[in-house]
């Protein structure tokens, strides 16, 4: 992966070339990110600058073994910890990164873009929650402790530090404030204030920009090959990211399924049918994984932005797809003014019970009831 490959962020590419050219190499960085929005793809392309042999123009050259390698995500000195789980994939009693190593390359080579639910889905993990357990960090002090196989960096790339439990993270705290000579850790987040402080406040944070709704339709027509009137479409419900746009053009079931809900759920508000409601709390209910019902809940508190949009008469800004803006607008001239407000804190105070593992039926028929109230 080169700079050149990655739409964007280019203040952030000047900064990370600077870094290396200069030898001021931080030990530790965090990138954090909308989901999506390629923090792993600007990591990957440090990592490979960093250790090119023949840098020109301030890229690595693409050419070398060590850009090859980086480029089929062998490099022999990088190493990715990601959130794991048992899978149906991959037969170990005890789970590791480095067991699902195969899968995480085709995904991240497919499509370095992916959404956490992608990592889960192609990991076989689905319907339980990843974790990045203590196993993990004897893994990485082990292999820190090994001589680096070129001249270049070794490198540790985790991908969601907020997977990460406080033992992870104290077993880590050493080596990431004090790593060997030439090793640098890069933690790349979607929820930076979710990240142990303990690890937060050891690196240097750069925040990954969304793209604008022009580069974005651009980068989806020019390097994911779509076609431009789909391309503006996508571009302008993506909120800038990449991932989301391309999640959204591939109709990803799951998706699909919350809008339905959410669209059941709306139509019972507006027409005052308690009855309706509540079955559309059951459903809610019975999404087959708390990792499930929680992305819901982040979908829920998106689609209650883009109402809520639409009633400051601001569409262009919502970014509804095509064939949802009008039931958005439907549903901006039915709420009251302030539902979406409300309705906002109440599908963020159910986010939190569920992590709290409260029962979901519980969580949403409460959650539902009082949307009913405040419709």
């Amino acid at each position: 992966m080169r700079f050149a490959d990655i739409p964007g962020n280019e203040a952030l590419k000047k900064v990370l070339v600077s870094m290396a050219d200069s030898g001021r190499v931080g030990h530790a960085l965090l990138l954090f990110e909308n989901e999506g929005c390629g923090a792993l793809p600007l990591a990957l392309a440090y990592v490979q600058y960093l250790n090119c042999s023949c840098r020109k123009d301030g890229d690595s050259c693409g050419e070398c073994q060590s850009c090859l390698q980086m480029s089929r995500l062998v490099h022999p000195d990088t190493h990715f910890i990601f959130p794991v789980n048992s899978s149906k994939k991959v037969d170990v009693s005890k789970p590791l990164s480095e067991s699902f190593l195969g899968l995480w390359r085709e995904l991240v080579i497919s499509n370095p873009y992916f959404l956490e639910a992608d990592l889960y889905s192609a990991l076989g993990i689905e319907g339980k929650s990843g974790v990045i357990a203590i196993a993990e960090a004897r893994y990485i002090l082990e292999k820190l402790s090994y001589s680096a196989v070129g001249d270049g960096y070794k490198s540790v790339l985790v991908w969601l530090p907020e997977k990460m439990n406080a033992e992870t993270a104290n077993k880590l705290l050493k080596v990431v404030e004090e790593p060997p000579q030439k090793t640098i850790f890069i933690f790349m987040t979607h929820n930076p204030d979710k990240v142990l402080q303990t690890i937060f406040s050891r690196c240097q944070s750069y925040r990954v920009l969304p793209l604008p709704k022009d580069e974005l339709k651009t980068a989806l027509a020019d390097r994911f090959g779509k076609d431009a009137s789909s391309a503006e479409e996508y571009a302008a419900a993506a909120g800038g990211s990449i991932g989301v746009a391309l999640d959204a053009m591939g109709e990803r079931a799951e998706r699909q399924a919350f809008m339905q809900i959410f669209s059941d759920l709306i139509s019972a508000l507006s027409s005052r049918n308690l009855s309706m409601a509540l079955d559309a709390s059951d459903q809610m209910a019975s999404l087959d994984s708390r990792e499930k019902q929680k992305a819901f809940c982040i979908f829920a508190g998106e689609c209650l932005r883009k109402i809520f949009l639409y009633q400051q008469n601001l569409p262009e800004l919502a970014g509804a797809g095509r064939n949802e803006a009008g039931f958005y607008e439907s549903a901006a001239a039915s709420a009251g003014k302030t539902f979406c407000r409300k309705a906002l804190s109440l599908t963020d105070r159910s986010l939190m019970l569920l992590d709290r593992n409260v029962n979901p039926k519980m969580v949403f028929c409460d959650m539902v009831g009082q949307m009913f109230l405040i419709f």
